[in-house]
């Protein structure tokens, strides 16, 4: 279980970092209420993105799951090596496309208008089936064989890490003070020129800790299962 919170808060963070979502949340904290605004967002996003794991993992997760009931400690540590290698993957193309990626132009919303939640909510709908890194950590829980109230939990922890950043502009908001246009400009401008080498980085660090998670756990099961096998070789000689 360790394993798995280490998997979901690693990728997890690796993910937050999602300009879809920073980007909408900056540009409505500029407007009327952004507090409420950008916490409103928040919960559309949360909602959606955790709620759209759920049924994945208990759903078709569950159905791959039935075909091998019981995956054995190799299958499992396979998942998470399988996780950190896609995060890898997502990093280099993160890097070979950062220039491109910086030049989109943020989305253009009016802070005044209504329904933050929606608008979370209906980003983050379209951009799920989309969400590799998410698909990984799913995959890796689905596959590590724990019933269906822990895996809601994990999800749940990995969601809180994937909004992480949306809850640090509510904080900023809240007792920022004086400076908090500022603050929030320069977040905006850092992200629109830097956010893929940022992300590229973030997510070639959580790829490392969780390849070296399922390799140390196919280490130590391989282990494991040579010991046993030298264990039973003993007591069957005569």
């Amino acid at each position: 279980m360790i394993r798995l919170i280490g998997l979901c808060i690693s990728i997890g963070l690796a993910d937050s970092l999602n300009p879809s979502t920073i980007a909408v949340a900056l540009y409505l904290a500029t407007g009327e209420r952004p507090r409420e605004r950008v916490f409103e967002f928040t919960l559309g996003v949360f909602g959606v993105y955790f709620l759209g794991g759920v049924a994945i993992a208990l759903g078709p997760g569950e159905l791959l799951l039935a075909l091998v009931p019981h995956p054995n400690h190799t299958t499992r540590y396979l998942l998470e090596t399988i996780a950190g290698a896609a995060m890898l993957v997502a990093a280099v193309l993160l890097w070979l496309y950062r220039v491109r990626l910086a030049k989109r132009e943020p989305p253009e919303l009016d802070p005044s208008g209504r329904a933050s939640w929606v608008l979370g909510a209906s980003i983050t709908a379209v951009e799920l089936p989309t969400a590799f890194p998410y698909f990984a950590a799913i995959a890796a829980i689905v596959g590590s064989g724990v019933g269906p109230t822990r895996q809601v939990l994990l999800l749940l922890l990995f969601n809180v890490c994937f909004v992480l950043p949306l809850l640090v502009i509510v904080a900023i908001l809240t007792f920022g003070g004086e400076n908090t246009d500022k603050a929030l400009a320069a977040a905006r401008d850092f992200l629109q020129k830097r956010w893929p080498v940022v992300l590229a980085g973030l997510a070639a660090l959580a790829g490392v800790v969780v390849i070296a998670l399922g390799i140390t756990g196919l280490t130590n099961s391989r282990d494991h299962i040579k010991h046993i096998t030298k264990k039973l070789s003993q007591v069957a000689k005569p």
